[in-house]
């Protein structure tokens, strides 16, 4: 089952070293991390994606609670929680395709953000399954390049990761 972990780290030098090495020793993945200070500038937020089943994410959050760097964490799949991804895609826009492409991008919300004589960037966020279903709507042959964030989130209501 794929989990969404999001842990409250001192924001110092090493912190992601040391927890992405707990992750490597076990030999567990991490399918997605993204990190950015909070609202504190002493503490960062870490979301982590991966996939294991419940006995082993329990082990990785417990393993997760004794690095000295972690302040706090929660598995946001075990409630109600709010998860985006970011990404940025460059696909080819000769002058037969470009109005196709902004059909495509205007069905799933997403915006042109650069345009070249033979590119589009388009920026789409959302739900993981929107972004594959934009990438698998793309006329064949037509992407260039992909950039994706892994998704990110936020508990719902009043709960929170917060001290």
């Amino acid at each position: 089952m794929r989990h969404i972990i999001s842990v409250l780290v001192e924001n110092e030098a090493g912190a992601l070293s040391r927890v992405a090495g707990l992750f490597s020793a076990r030999g567990y993945n991490i399918e997605s991390l993204t990190v950015a200070p909070t609202e504190d500038p002493t503490l960062s937020r870490m979301t982590l994606v991966t996939v294991g089943s419940d006995e082993i994410v329990e082990q990785i959050k417990k393993q997760l609670n004794k690095l000295i760097d972690v302040v706090k964490l929660m598995d946001l799949t075990e409630g109600d929680h709010i998860e985006r991804e970011m990404m940025l895609i460059k696909v080819k826009a000769q002058a037969n395709d470009r109005e196709e492409l902004k059909r495509l991008t205007d069905i799933f919300r997403a915006k042109i953000i650069d345009v070249t004589d033979v590119s589009y960037v388009i920026e789409l966020t959302g739900a993981t399954k929107k972004l594959d279903a934009f990438v698998g709507a793309v006329p064949e042959g037509r992407i260039i390049e992909v950039v994706r964030s892994g998704p990110t989130g936020i508990a719902r209501g009043a709960k929170g990761l917060t001290l």
